[in-house]
């Protein structure tokens, strides 16, 4: 059995001591994502689902791997009725119809401002 690797981001960290993913051989999940920086306002759902993108992108690069390597994004909203307004962003972010990752959206109650947060399970080449 593969040991298992944490994985640190310059990106993107959590205030506990938690690592923003694991690996296992290669299954790769992160811990929760979001798109709000500590100590500024938390801004609007597009700003926070761009960060939130960028910080995957970040943490995927910091893994050795890349976004076409996600198979699952897991994302939660305080309202899930407008998980449409980044369905644009979710396309740029993964711009080839045939090669996008499935994802996943619930309803939660999220702190400090959060609006979204998401969680993604990649398998690493």
């Amino acid at each position: 059995m593969p040991k298992r690797q944490s994985i640190y981001s310059d990106a993107f960290s959590h205030g506990n001591p938690i690592p923003a993913a694991c690996r296992v051989g290669d299954l790769l999940m992160t811990g929760i994502i979001n798109g709000v920086v500590k100590g500024e306002p938390p801004g609007d759902l597009r700003a926070q689902c761009k960060l939130m993108f960028e910080r995957v992108r970040a943490i995927m690069r910091d893994a050795g791997g890349s976004t076409d390597d996600i198979v699952k994004v897991n994302v939660a909203f305080t309202d899930v009725t407008r998980r449409e307004e980044i369905t644009d962003l979710w396309v740029e972010f993964f711009p080839d119809p045939a090669n996008r990752p499935v994802r996943h959206s619930v309803q939660a109650e999220l702190d400090r401002g959060k609006l979204v947060q998401c969680d993604i399970i990649a398998v690493m080449g």
